[in-house]
């Protein structure tokens, strides 16, 4: 039975470590696609909305086929399409070729994020203990390896499809053999999974601040992800390679606060991770916000690194808790405000450094990650309504991995 936990969670993480990889091969090779399919500056923000909306569409497409099928069957498959679908962005030729790849991409993500956190959740409840930030954190590192290898694909002047197919040519096959351990851990007791199958049991009032919290979380991600290096470059004075730095630090500050996060939460309890998880990422905020210069305001990117990266493990371990016998449903939901956080963090700063300054337009996910700290009990563990604590390990279901679907 151990044997079966310890294969399961390290496949889980290499479905994390994929999908990070996957994702940052995306994302920061986006002027090359760009340039490759003749996307124009007014068109490609319709390209990149279309993502995490049709990601949305996915999530909750995922909430009515896990009533009906384990989510390691659809992480198995979903997983897949994914890669391929990365790889149709690098080989296409034709403005439609693109939107099909990326519409593909958004609706298989939409369901592969959905799944991954729900195998997440429900191995971190078999377990008894907090792992969740560990999953995290082989996606931080997927990242990396990925924005690093795009950097090489850059350097060298590849074709995207060259960048593209080497590392689909590895990641997929070691995926689906991956899958073959997947644990779809225990859903609660029998009421609680017949819950999950007629999609009752989640009360969005309950689960509401977790919403809230995680688009609060997404939109100082995306805020990193989409402006730091142009506030280093415009607002702080830096050259163009060193503005190429924050993001890379702030990557790597993420893996290391998810690495150590899981010890924290033991220790100390989820409420008190991410209340300091929040109040750092507001202190990163602020010392971007009035940093003199560009090393200070890298410290400001590092602390925002270590303070946010805590909050969205932590918002779907906490709907787990909410809702043990439906937390597939609750996650599929909530994973929904991931997207939202991310489409909304990028153009609210953009609109604000453009009507008002970039400096001040830091303040406002500055003052949203702050709201986190009003719904910090949301994250408190609660008193299992079937009957127990929701903590302790069950392992009524764990041997039935998805080879057993």
């Amino acid at each position: 039975m151990t044997d079966v936990l310890r294969r399961g969670r390290a496949s889980l993480a290499f479905g994390f470590f994929a999908q990070g990889a996957t994702f940052a091969l995306l994302v920061t090779r986006i002027p090359a696609i760009q340039d490759r399919y003749g996307v124009s500056d007014g068109l490609l923000p319709a390209f990149l909305a279309a993502v995490p909306i049709l990601a949305g569409v996915g999530s909750v497409t995922t909430e009515q086929l896990v009533r009906r099928v384990r989510p390691s069957r659809l992480l198995r498959w979903s997983q897949p399409v994914v890669l391929l679908a990365l790889l149709g962005v690098g080989a296409g030729g034709e403005m439609a070729e693109l939107a099909a790849a990326l519409a593909c991409f958004g609706l298989a993500v939409g369901a592969l994020d959905a799944s991954m956190n729900m195998l997440g959740v429900s191995l971190q409840r078999t377990y008894g203990r907090s792992i969740m930030l560990s999953f995290h954190a082989a996606y931080s590192l997927g990242g990396i390896v990925g924005a690093s290898l795009a950097w090489v694909g850059a350097h060298w002047h590849l074709a995207l499809w060259v960048s593209y197919l080497p590392v689909v040519a590895v990641l997929l096959p070691a995926a689906l053999l991956g899958s073959r351990w997947y644990v779809d851990g225990d859903q609660g007791p029998a009421d609680g999974r017949e819950e999950q199958r007629d999609g009752g049991g989640v009360v969005f009032k309950l689960l509401l601040p977790l919403c809230l919290v995680m688009s609060f979380a997404y939109i100082g991600d995306s805020t990193v992800s989409n402006w730091s290096a142009k506030y280093l470059q415009d607002t702080l004075g830096s050259s163009e390679q060193l503005a190429t730095v924050p993001y890379n630090v702030y990557m790597v500050t993420t893996l290391l606060g998810r690495t150590i996060g899981d010890f924290g939460v033991r220790r100390f309890g989820a409420v008190v991770v991410v209340r300091l998880g929040a109040l750092v990422a507001a202190l990163g905020f602020a010392v971007v916000a009035v940093a003199p210069g560009a090393w200070v305001g890298m410290l400001g990117f590092t602390l925002l690194g270590l303070g946010l990266c805590v909050l969205v493990p932590q918002t779907f371990a906490a709907a787990g808790r909410l809702f043990p016998g439906v937390s597939d449903a609750a996650i599929a939901r909530l994973n929904i405000f991931n997207y939202v956080g991310f489409l909304v963090g990028s153009p609210l700063v953009g609109a604000l450094g453009d009507a008002w300054s970039y400096r001040g337009a830091m303040l406002v996910p500055m003052v949203l990650v702050l709201v986190t700290l009003v719904y910090a009990r949301s994250f408190e563990a609660q008193p299992d309504r079937y009957g127990g604590g929701h903590e302790r390990p069950r392992t009524a279901d764990v041997g039935r991995g998805s080879n057993g679907l």
